[in-house]
């Protein structure tokens, strides 16, 4: 990172935290705008657990976006967690992105995330996503209805699946954000280290696989991550982490089909990223009701100190 670097006159540079409602499709939106995979995409609410920084570095601006956890009711420690994450990175952006589903109604979710909204000075920006999947006379109304519920200084209507309107989005934010320097190298995207990447492909490969009946009691930890110099390639230990016995069944599935078709599938994503030929190998344990335990939720890496 370039502290104390001087500014060139003219360049803009800013974090920018996208919050909204789980599953209104946050990490689609960036991996958009970064141009590869940093945050693992789901159709489950909640995927995200950790805030993911994407860095997109253009001639003359550095956007840095924060994603985070969608904002629910907790239901457990790491429910608490990941309203910590969403709420802290409230504080110290240049601007905050509030997206909404064009295909969701408002409901509660909505009403508490604009009521933590009237509490902060940053700008805030309504982007209403998914508008591919409603008639443009729906979309009208969505608009009314937001603007008649704070003032957000824009509004911005966006297909983050299909990219729609997403290149205006970003002269919008580049106009608000402030002049300042390059924080990251040009060839940065994200300041997570690789193991954290790759634990997030393996875990997003799982809840693809598994739908319903492994819902969010899973976890991923990287034992090891090796480069085989001999062989030109990456040798990669993970645990898939569980709570109940039957869920390791389910992500072993019939003679190890399941865990072999993960494996596979998380392989080519962690190859993409890498680079480079990738040996993995892929176990599961059992660590019960692991999301209520403190001592548990800071080995797989959800530490409160660092957010």
């Amino acid at each position: 990172m370039a502290n104390g670097a001087s500014v060139e006159k003219g360049h803009k540079s800013g974090f920018i935290s996208i919050i909204g409602r789980p599953n209104v499709g946050k990490s689609t939106f960036l991996n958009r705008v970064i141009g590869q995979k940093i945050a693992i995409m789901s159709d489950k609410p909640q995927t995200t657990r950790n805030k993911v920084q994407g860095v997109l570095t253009l001639e003359d601006a550095q956007l840095i976006f924060i994603d985070t956890p969608g904002i629910h009711k907790p239901k457990h420690r790491l429910g608490d967690f990941m309203m910590k994450v969403a709420q802290n990175t409230l504080k110290g952006v240049d601007l905050v992105l509030f997206m909404v589903s064009a295909e969701e109604g408002f409901g509660k979710g909505e009403e508490f995330i604009i009521e933590k909204l009237q509490s902060i000075k940053t700008p805030v920006f309504l982007i209403i996503n998914k508008i591919d999947k409603v008639h443009p006379d729906k979309l009208l109304e969505i608009i009314d209805d937001y603007k008649n519920r704070h003032a957000f200084e824009a509004i911005v209507p966006i297909s983050a699946l299909e990219g729609n309107n997403v290149d205006r989005l970003l002269g919008q934010i580049k106009e608000y954000l402030p002049e300042g320097p390059q924080f990251y190298p040009a060839d940065q995207v994200t300041d997570h280290p690789e193991r954290f990447i790759v634990s997030e492909l393996i875990r997003e490969k799982a809840l693809h696989l598994t739908r319903e009946e492994v819902p969010h009691s899973l976890a991923v930890i990287i034992e090891k991550m090796e480069r085989d110099e001999n062989k030109d390639m990456v040798h990669v230990m993970a645990a898939i982490i569980v709570e109940r016995d039957s869920q390791k069944g389910i992500i072993i599935g019939k003679q190890g089909g399941m865990l072999k078709e993960i494996g596979k599938r998380a392989r080519m994503d962690i190859e993409q990223l890498l680079g480079t030929k990738v040996y993995l190998e892929l176990w599961v344990k059992v660590q019960k009701d692991w999301r209520n335990k403190m001592s548990r939720l800071r080995e797989f890496g959800f530490r409160e100190d660092e957010y």
